[in-house]
């Protein structure tokens, strides 16, 4: 991790898209990229998603305020998802995406460690246990940069 504050700072300098890479324990690789908006500490780093493209179904909330949270702060929206779902997060519900869990393997898949390790579950679709994941960010207007 960069660092919510550092990412911040970079942000609130222009538009920016976020794009989320990841791969099963199979090896295939997906990805889904959003516009996105990222408030500052006296918002709890609350984020803003909006769908652009990619080759996996949506998994997070477009166009709702998310908070970052972490066991010891946790969000307004589910406050328990931190203490169940281990790693900091912009949770909404706890079953639709945790990329900062545990590293879980398949042959640890259990129920109980598979909500606690890195996957991606959109509502009506497959439960993506991870083996990798990326989040970049860049700039809408990479001729500015």
């Amino acid at each position: 991790w960069l660092g919510l504050k550092k990412i911040y700072s970079i942000t609130k300098q222009g538009n920016y898209l976020l794009r989320i890479e990841l791969q099963d324990w199979r090896g295939n690789r997906r990805h889904i990229e959003y516009s996105f908006s990222l408030g500052g500490p006296s918002t709890n780093f609350t984020l803003q998603l909006a769908r652009m493209s990619g080759s996996i179904p949506n998994a997070l909330p477009e166009h709702a305020e998310l908070r970052f949270s972490t066991a010891e702060h946790g969000g307004d929206r589910a406050p328990e998802c931190p203490q169940s779902h281990p790693g900091g997060w912009w949770h909404s519900e706890c079953e639709e995406t945790n990329l900062n869990g545990i590293y879980v393997t398949p042959r640890s898949r259990g129920r109980l460690d598979r909500g606690k390790g890195l996957y991606w579950k959109p509502k009506k679709g497959r439960y993506y246990l991870l083996k990798s994941t990326k989040i970049m960010i860049h700039p809408t207007d990479l001729e500015s940069f």
